[in-house]
């Protein structure tokens, strides 16, 4: 879709739901992004106790809509909420995907609360008004979209994360995943069978059953499908992955770098570590760039990725692994990462002693800054990283 159609739909979407709609509200919109918020009641004709809070509604729209869905996210860790959010994935793609998906979400939400249904919900099913199809609108000067770029960059780490695709009916979780990849999921399942008989379990129930939801969505995907990344699990360990990125924006430096890398070393993706602890979908997972050595796009020396969606302040457990991977490809873009060619990749003598104590394998160069953070964000210890902030320069 156009920029100019995106953003008629996102108008019409305004008309409709302004900032003092009794039900739902658009606080706020750009190309990439909607604030909107669910009111539970209405305000009290005169004084009395206050009602509760809007409900506070994020929606990221990717550069792909609306072949790709939108990614919704809410403030809250309700697990009937996620479950809201979870059935707009049912919904099948259409030019005006973002209004039908809207008018679930305030339906389902209206019946979550015992709300009745607002009858400006049946508006979106109209087709936009004439002259608003997108067809005649010019697209943002370059101007604007530099001064865009900077806000985008900022907010790009309120992405969405869905969940696992919810089942609709009888229909089988394995549905639409490539036969190599449920001989992988078998494999697992074997693998944690055997691990049951032998007393030998590694991690948790609730981890793994999640990431094996993950991993299921991840085989569905069609970004998956269509390659722009991959996921292999380490030593077929669901909580060690290895992603590989293998295909960014074209347009962007960091292509062109990958092309230039391609010719010199046969490579030509990104190399993501991915591990999950015991207490995932509750904690975020721990990422870094294995390879190649990246400056920019927020990449700390090592690898670790300074992004807040990572922290355990800026992650909810409504999160997906498969948006985590797609905003991470974002973020390096839209953060003008580009590839470090000839990088030293000795690391110092911290890393070695830690790597050879805690049997880690850490990337390199690390200044002894950057390895102690590195360690921080290994550990479960009780005192604070004195170098956990993303204004710390790591630069060595």
């Amino acid at each position: 879709m156009s920029v100019s159609g995106l953003k008629a739909e996102l108008k019409f979407l305004e008309s409709i739901f302004d900032k003092d709609h009794e039900r739902f509200r658009i606080v706020s919109w750009k190309l990439d992004e909607l604030h909107c918020q669910f009111v539970l009641l209405p305000p009290p004709p005169g004084s009395g106790p206050q009602p509760p809070p809007p409900l506070t509604i994020h929606c990221n729209i990717t550069e792909s809509y609306p072949s790709s869905s939108p990614i919704w996210f809410v403030e809250s860790d309700d697990p009937n909420l996620t479950s809201v959010l979870e059935r707009l994935e049912d919904i099948k793609k259409s030019n005006t995907l973002l209004l039908q998906q809207l008018k679930r979400l305030i339906c389902d939400l209206c019946r979550l609360y015992n709300l009745p249904q607002h009858p400006d919900v049946e508006m979106l099913d109209q087709p936009l008004p004439a002259g608003q199809n997108g067809t005649t609108e010019e697209v943002t000067s370059e101007e604007e979209e530099e001064e865009d770029m900077g806000e985008d960059i900022e907010d790009l780490d309120h992405y969405d994360m869905k969940e696992e695709e919810p089942v609709d009916g009888k229909k089988s979780e394995d549905e639409g995943i490539e036969k190599e990849n449920l001989a992988i999921l078998e494999k697992i399942r074997k693998n944690q069978r055997q691990d049951h008989l032998n007393g030998a379990v590694s991690g948790s129930v609730q981890a793994s059953d999640r990431l094996m939801k993950e991993l299921r969505d991840i085989y569905r995907s069609q970004s998956y499908k269509t390659g722009i990344y991959s996921v292999e699990l380490v030593n077929d360990s669901l909580y060690e992955w290895h992603v590989k990125l293998l295909k960014v924006d074209p347009d962007s430096p960091l292509h062109s770098d990958l092309q230039v890398l391609k010719e010199k070393e046969g490579v030509e993706y990104i190399l993501l570590n991915f591990s999950f602890k015991d207490n995932f979908p509750f904690d975020p997972p721990f990422v870094r760039v294995v390879s190649p050595v990246l400056t920019g796009g927020y990449v700390l020396g090592g690898g670790a990725l300074c992004m807040e969606l990572l922290t355990k302040q800026g992650w909810s457990s409504a999160y997906s692994i498969e948006s985590v991977i797609m905003q991470i490809n974002a973020t390096l873009v839209k953060g003008k990462a580009r590839v470090q060619f000839g990088a030293n990749k000795a690391g110092t003598l911290l890393q070695k002693k830690t790597a050879n104590a805690e049997d880690w394998c850490i990337p390199g160069p690390m200044s002894t800054k950057q390895a102690l953070f590195y360690v921080f964000q290994h550990t479960d210890s009780s005192y604070e990283c004195p170098y956990n902030s993303c204004t710390e320069d790591f630069s060595y």
